[in-house]
Parts: C-alpha cells; structure tokens; sequence
C-alpha cells in the first residue's frame, strides 16, 4: 500500500453523502480530543491532512480518507466531552450511530482510547458495540510520548482490564511510535475481509 497517497475523499453528515467508491471502511472511534485526527496524519505522513485542535469536538462530521484506492479510513466525531451543546452532541451521536449501522463498507472499527487515562463509560460502550457487531476489538492507546517510559506499561494494563482486550497498542503521533503496528492490524484486517 503506498501510504503517501491518501486523500480526504468526503466530510459527511448523511448517508447520502457517503463516498461511493466501493471501497472497505475501516472506522476510528474515540473521546473528543483523543486523538483521531492525529492517528489519521501520522499514518499518512502529512502534518495537516485531518484538522488537528487541542479544543476537543473539532471533527464535527463523517470524515472519508481515501488511502492507495484500497480502503477508505474514516474518522468519526469523538464522543464524551466536548464544548458542544446538548443538541449538537445529540445531533454528533445520532450521526455516528447512523454511520456505524447503516454503511456497509464497514469491515472494522478501531477503538482510540488516551493512554493517560482509563477508559470511560463511553469507551467500554464502544467496544462493547464493536464486539457485539462481529469486528475483532483493536484499542491504540494514543499520546504514549506524554507519559514516562516506566509508567506506559502501567496504563497499558489498566486499558487491558478495563476493556478486557489481550492486546492494546501505544501509538504516539508525536514520535510515530505504534504507526507500523496500526498498519499491520490494517493490513491484516484487509486480508482477512478478502480486499
């Protein structure tokens, strides 16, 4: 997969907007601010593909990146806090929970979680949903740079137990930590839907 040619392909807020390049989707789901946009343009190499913020709630749509024409990766609005109002969190969900049900393409959704922090309420429904739909759990643990190397192991531990997942990985897109672990899950999660 040549990974420098990635291209933001459709920011959606309704189905009918949804890229129609027959293309697999693989799903980023997270908090706000945990750091989707961040994953997306380390992967691709490029500081400012997906709008980075350090207010929380910036991706406020359905956002389509094309990568090599092999699959589209697709970041989701974060859920949890965000300096939204009520309506405009409702709205966000509601769009999230239509994406998550009704695109077909879907063959995976990976779970960010901040490895600062333990998971949340939100995060341990998110995977449950993840488990229930049929998709083997994948969790990064973004922003591994902020802690010390001797507490990484810690906070990888606690996302373990939390979620219940035998693997998570530390991803940094500060440093790049993580990024050929991701690719790898993605890779093999191509080749085992048959793309």
């Amino acid at each position: 997969m040549n990974i420098n040619n990635v291209k933001l392909v459709a920011c959606t807020v309704l189905p009918c907007q949804y890229p129609q390049n027959k293309l697999p989707d693989i799903a980023l789901a997270g908090r706000s601010n945990v750091g989707k946009s961040s994953l997306i343009n380390r992967l691709a190499n490029r500081k400012s593909l997906a709008r980075v913020s350090s207010s929380p709630g910036k991706t406020a749509t359905v956002n389509f990146y094309e990568v090599d024409n092999t699959v589209n990766i697709v970041d989701l609005p974060g859920y949890g806090y965000a300096k939204v109002s009520k309506a405009e969190k409702a709205k966000w969900a509601n769009m999230i929970e239509t994406y998550l049900n009704k695109r077909e393409g879907l063959i995976n959704v990976l779970q960010l979680v901040d490895i600062r922090h333990k998971p949340t309420d939100d995060d341990v429904l998110m995977l449950d949903w993840i488990r229930r739909s049929g998709f083997s759990p994948v969790v990064i643990a973004t922003k591994k740079d902020k802690l010390k190397k001797s507490q990484v192991q810690g906070a990888i531990d606690i996302i373990k137990d939390t979620l219940s997942v035998d693997t998570v990985i530390p991803f940094s897109a500060e440093k790049g930590d993580g990024c050929s672990e991701v690719w790898d899950v993605i890779n093999t999660i191509l080749k085992e839907a048959g793309f």
